[in-house]
C-alpha cells in the first residue's frame, strides 16, 4: 500500500505569468544597482566600510566616537563608506566630511527606521541587500566595526565569512569598543573553535581597539609592507564577488 501524499497538478494561470514577468524584470532593476554602485565608487580607494548601530542618538558616547574615527580616517586620505543612515552612520559622515576624503552613504529603502543623513559627498539607494552587501566589500580596505545590533553583525558576519573561505581578499577587520566586543568573541574562542565549528586562525582576522588613533595605526600596519592597490589575485577575487 503506497502512502505517500498525492498532489494535485497545478494549472498555470495568468496571475502565475504575470508574477513570473514581474519576477523576471527585477533582474534589470538589480543590475542596475550593480552598475550605478561600481560606476559611482570605483574611483574611492582606499576606502573604510564602517558599521554601528542606527539607533543611538547624538549625544551617545559611542556617536562621538564614531564622529572621531571617521574624521581621523578621511583626513588620513580614506574614503570613509556607511550605510548612509541615521545613528552611527550619520556618526561616520559627518566625521568623513570634515576630512579631505569622500562621505559615502549606500542607503537602504526600508520599511521604517533607515532615512539618508544630510553629511553624504556619494549617496547610492539599494532596494536589495545583497547588492549594497557587495559594494561594502568591494572597494573597502579596511572594516572598522562600532557597537550596533543584528545588521551590524550580520555586516561583521559576511566579511567574516568572506575572508574566512577566501572568497574576499583579506583586510583589517577592526571592532571599536572592548566592553562591547569581548564577549562575543570570546564566545567565538571558547565555543566556536573548542567545538571545531571554526579555526582558532580564523580569530585573526579580527583585532580589537579602543582609542581612535589605534584604528588607523593596525590599517597602516597592515599595509606597510605591500601598500593600499590590492594585488592581481585579490582583483580577480573582487571581480567575482
Amino acid at each position: 500500500m503506497n502512502d505517500r501524499p498525492t498532489t494535485s497538478h497545478h494549472v498555470r494561470t495568468e496571475a502565475d505569468d504575470a508574477a513570473l514577468t514581474r519576477e523576471s524584470w527585477k533582474v534589470f532593476q538589480i543590475m542596475a544597482e550593480f552598475v550605478e554602485g561600481f560606476q559611482k565608487l570605483a574611483g574611492i580607494r582606499p576606502s573604510v566600510s564602517m558599521f554601528g548601530s542606527a539607533r543611538l542618538p547624538p549625544d551617545h558616547p559611542w556617536y562621538a566616537l564614531a564622529e572621531d574615527i571617521a574624521g581621523r580616517l578621511s583626513n588620513a586620505g580614506f574614503s570613509v563608506v556607511s550605510g548612509g543612515g541615521p545613528g552611527l552612520m550619520e556618526a561616520f559622515n559627518k566625521g568623513a566630511v570634515t576630512g579631505r576624503a569622500p562621505s559615502i552613504g549606500l542607503n537602504i529603502q526600508l520599511p521604517h527606521e533607515q532615512s539618508g543623513n544630510a553629511y553624504q559627498d556619494i549617496a547610492l539607494y539599494f532596494k536589495h541587500f545583497f547588492a549594497r552587501k557587495v559594494m561594502f566589500v568591494k572597494y573597502a580596505t579596511a572594516y572598522v566595526v562600532l557597537p550596533g545590533g543584528f545588521g551590524t553583525l550580520d555586516e561583521l558576519a559576511e566579511i567574516l565569512t568572506l575572508i574566512q573561505t577566501g572568497t574576499s581578499r583579506r583586510i583589517p577587520v577592526i571592532l571599536v569598543g572592548p566592553e562591547f566586543w569581548e564577549g562575543l568573541v570570546d564566545w567565538f574562542r571558547d565555543t566556536l573553535v573548542e567545538e571545531g565549528m571554526i579555526d582558532r586562525d580564523d580569530l585573526d582576522i579580527l583585532q580589537i581597539v579602543s582609542e581612535p588613533q589605534q584604528v588607523l595605526e593596525e590599517i597602516f600596519r597592515y599595509y606597510e609592507q605591500r601598500g593600499f592597490e590590492p594585488t592581481a589575485e585579490e582583483q580577480e577575487k573582487q571581480l567575482h564577488l
